[in-house]
């Protein structure tokens, strides 16, 4: 278990690129709103090694106010971001179908890796009505990780964040586009089509994910809104599947996959556009936000 409860990493008021663990004003805080105005506080963390995992790593009694909030991992830190497809099971039936009998797993590269505030930027061939957004509950591997047990999962996990899947969909579903059958790693796999944040929560503040509860909202609207309880495959799960014959390094982010309500599903299909704001937001973790541009 790392020294920290919660890890943000941040731009201070005296112009440093900062990580640090908030303290926060309220215990219902939502670390995600932090502004410059809010002038959230946070005691710094001496990171040792580069790797906030490190034991050496330690929390200072050093107090500095944020001004910018940043995505609390870099593409330094993060080796690849694993992803669960298909696990909420509302989201399943959603799409016509069965409840598969193991996880569906993909990878999105770490130039997915997008910061808290910053812009989904989608690119020139996924403008036509593709760009869809997947909130979801993630987490991050606190030490290598081969043939685990789901007994011993939980020892893997270093804490937990939000994410947003961002995804192309006529790329990933369009036989014109994607073959025969869907893919995912291209149509998921643009730069800035992972955005993770506002913090990384520590299971000594998550000890049971399950009790999390999921909401998405783009521009004021809930689309989607749902208990991490409905995970097809829970965390201990897909730790131990992902882990067998393949090393998941430490920093690995899994993404768990999302639940019902995606734009493309609805009666109406709605796709994100310039302009929209996307949120994700889980109880405890927080709220990321992003914008949407085209590139």
């Amino acid at each position: 278990m790392p020294s920290w409860k919660r890890l943000i990493r941040f731009e201070s008021t005296d112009g440093k690129t900062l990580r640090g663990e908030p303290i926060l004003p309220s215990p219902d805080f939502d670390v995600g709103t932090t502004t410059e105005e809010t002038r959230l506080k946070a005691k710094v963390i001496e990171v040792a090694n580069n790797d906030i995992f490190d034991p050496a790593t330690k929390v200072t009694d050093q107090e500095v106010t944020v001004k910018k909030l940043l995505g609390p991992v870099t593409t330094d830190e993060v080796p690849i971001i694993r992803c669960i497809g298909l696990n909420f099971i509302k989201h399943i039936q959603e799409g016509g179908r069965t409840l598969p009998p193991y996880p569906s797993t993909f990878i999105k590269a770490n130039t997915c890796l997008n910061d808290h505030g910053a812009p989904i930027v989608i690119p020139k061939l996924a403008q036509d009505n593709q760009a869809d957004y997947e909130g979801e509950l993630c987490f991050i591997i606190s030490k290598d990780a081969l043939n685990v047990s789901e007994a011993d999962a939980y020892k893997y996990v270093g804490g937990y964040l939000c994410g947003n899947d961002v995804s192309s969909r006529k790329l990933q579903r369009d036989p014109k586009l994607a073959g025969t059958v869907p893919q995912w790693n291209f149509s998921k796999g643009f730069d800035t089509y992972a955005p993770l944040g506002p913090q990384i929560v520590s299971t000594e503040v998550v000890p049971d994910p399950s009790k999390l509860y999921l909401k998405t909202i783009v521009n004021g609207d809930v689309r989607q809104s749902e208990t991490i309880d409905d995970l097809c495959f829970k965390i201990h799960t897909i730790v131990s599947y992902c882990s067998q014959g393949t090393t998941l390094k430490k920093g690995t982010v899994i993404m768990t996959g999302t639940p019902s309500g995606v734009g493309y599903a609805m009666k109406e299909p709605q796709f994100l556009k310039p302009g929209d704001v996307v949120e994700v937001n889980i109880n405890a973790i927080g709220t990321l936000r992003n914008t949407v541009e085209y590139a």
